[in-house]
């Protein structure tokens, strides 16, 4: 409960309405109070503040579906990339085919990896967790979790050039 205020100023501020709002807090205090077991150390803060935010985009893509209001998306409502092109606008097919064409190449490229580089350059890069986070998660020296990690950047580059 000391959050409550935190939580409700988030989503209103994603739902835009008082009532949508409060049900949205409800709904993410519950799910909140489900998963409490799940919750490491003493940052509540953060974490119930990430619940409020997923069941707030959640009941947007629900009363949307497809709808009014756009939630930000970094990939598709990010800047172009500085390709030299300044008359290309991120949202146009062609951009968003390369970027398809791009990721698919890049995913195909990660499933290629041995396992513990994969894994590691997906805890690093994709899930963004700390040096010292892939260390407790893999149960490995940090050093170990370096060298996995040069290792599998080297490699990936190497994979994407081949294609």
């Amino acid at each position: 409960m000391p959050h409550l205020d935190a939580a409700y100023n988030l989503a209103r501020w994603l739902t835009r309405n008082d009532s949508d709002a409060q049900d949205v807090v409800q709904d993410a205090y519950l799910r909140a109070f489900r998963a409490f077991d799940g919750l490491r150390g003493d940052v509540a803060r953060p974490w119930l503040l990430a619940i409020v935010r997923n069941t707030s985009l959640s009941w947007l893509a629900r009363r949307n579906h497809g709808g009014r209001d756009v939630i930000y998306d970094e990939a598709l409502h990010g800047d172009p990339d500085s390709d030299g092109d300044a008359g290309a606008h991120p949202l146009d097919p062609e951009t968003l085919a390369m970027r398809a064409q791009d990721r698919q190449r890049l995913d195909e490229a990660i499933a290629r990896l041995p396992v513990p580089f994969r894994e590691v350059l997906i805890l690093r890069e994709l899930q963004e967790c700390s040096y010292e986070e892939i260390v407790q998660i893999l149960d490995i020296p940090a050093g170990t979790v370096m060298s996995r990690l040069s290792r599998a950047r080297a490699r990936l580059v190497a994979l994407l050039a081949a294609q």
